[in-house]
């Protein structure tokens, strides 16, 4: 693929920015709480007839009672497939956030994580058909509805497709400020700890009772300690609650946690750790559950290839790359894991992941669009 062509379709993408936008604006009007099926499903329905409009094709249906039903597009007919990952759930409640443009920037609920992500890769697939450029492989858009939750229902099938594909482009947003595409990842996982005492009167009788609120603080001075920045490891009490009434020693108090780890070695230490925690008071109990919901994504060699691609790519339309590793997961962690190469962060730029705040740079469609469709082409 020579320089013209890319600039080519470059070119034709720019002169569609606003019907990318307005894509992107019906997209992101439509609420998809994680938790919320009915919402989910009717957002899975809208993305349906942008694939059917834009490309012609018609979803594989994945079925679900609790999350909103996953859906598998497939372009082409190669023996090999490129697998493009994005989620079309959100963390936002109905109505919590509104669509609104202020100059060239974008905000709305889940507009940068990611819906404008799947908006790019489809109008790069859509510049491609439209110019009569083909991929060398086949190319498998695998749109999900629960990655905001952690993928339960979704990370088979996630693998069962990155076992059959050649590489895994990720339409993740780009990293804040700098634009990044992201080569390596913390691993994530989650663990809720359960403490439980022995009730007493808190004036009477206090040296009777078995503080379950006072275990529970020092448990937390222990687990936090268990953070080490040189190995990129941090545990983090996000959540704690407990007890019922100031005049009684409480029974019962809890501690949701959240670990990010670098390594799988990090990950099987601090699992360790945590699922060993004995109790320190006398007559405490503790009840831990939970585990490693995501493996880290870790910069190998077929990566460092992959963005070197995405760099060469990158510089024949007049841009410049960088690479970063972050502490935030994805479903690029999961097929990563099992050895495919991997790239992510294809999607927009912009600011506020998770935040009031979340918004994309409405430019930054055309160019990340054609930054993939040209990869796609090189691979």
């Amino acid at each position: 693929m020579n320089e013209t062509t890319n600039r080519q379709i470059s070119e034709y993408l720019h002169q569609h920015r606003d019907e990318m936008v307005a894509d992107l604006e019906q997209f992101v009007k439509k609420d998809s709480p994680s938790n919320v099926k009915r919402l989910v499903d009717e957002c899975g329905q809208y993305l349906q007839e942008l694939f059917h409009k834009h490309l012609g094709l018609q979803p594989e249906v994945y079925p679900q009672t609790e999350t909103g039903d996953h859906l598998k597009f497939t372009y082409g007919h190669a023996h090999e497939q490129i697998l493009i990952l994005g989620h079309f759930d959100t963390v936002w409640d109905q109505g919590r956030l509104r669509y609104r443009v202020e100059g060239d920037k974008i905000y709305g609920p889940g507009i940068l994580d990611m819906k404008s992500g799947i908006i790019i890769a489809l109008w790069g697939l859509k510049a491609l058909r439209e110019m009569g450029l083909s991929p060398q492989k086949q190319i498998v858009f695998l749109c999900n509805s629960d990655e905001e939750i952690g993928s339960p229902s979704s990370r088979e099938l996630i693998e069962t497709e990155a076992g059959k594909s050649a590489y895994a482009l990720v339409m993740e947003p780009a990293e804040a400020h700098t634009g990044a595409l992201k080569t390596a990842r913390k691993g994530v996982g989650i663990f809720t700890l359960k403490v439980h005492g022995r009730t007493a009167h808190a004036g009477n009788h206090h040296q009777e009772g078995v503080s379950a609120v006072e275990e529970l603080a020092r448990q937390i001075v222990m687990l936090q300690e268990l953070t080490d920045y040189e190995k990129g490891t941090t545990v983090n009490v996000g959540i704690i609650q407990g007890g019922g009434r100031t005049n009684v020693v409480p029974d019962h108090a809890e501690a949701h946690i959240d670990v990010r780890v670098s390594s799988m070695e990090e990950a099987e230490r601090i699992s360790k750790a945590i699922l060993g925690m004995k109790p320190i008071l006398q007559g405490a109990s503790l009840e831990i559950s939970g585990q490693l919901n995501r493996p880290p994504m870790v910069r190998t060699e077929t990566t460092e290839a992959l963005y070197q691609a995405a760099c060469a790519v990158a510089t024949e339309l007049g841009m410049k790359l960088q690479e970063a590793s972050v502490g935030g997961g994805s479903d690029g962690n999961f097929t990563a894991a099992l050895g495919v190469p991997t790239l992510d962060g294809l999607g927009a730029e912009g600011e506020g992941l998770h935040a009031e705040h979340e918004h994309i740079r409405a430019d930054s469609l055309p160019e990340r669009a054609a930054l993939f469709a040209n990869l796609i082409l090189q691979l």
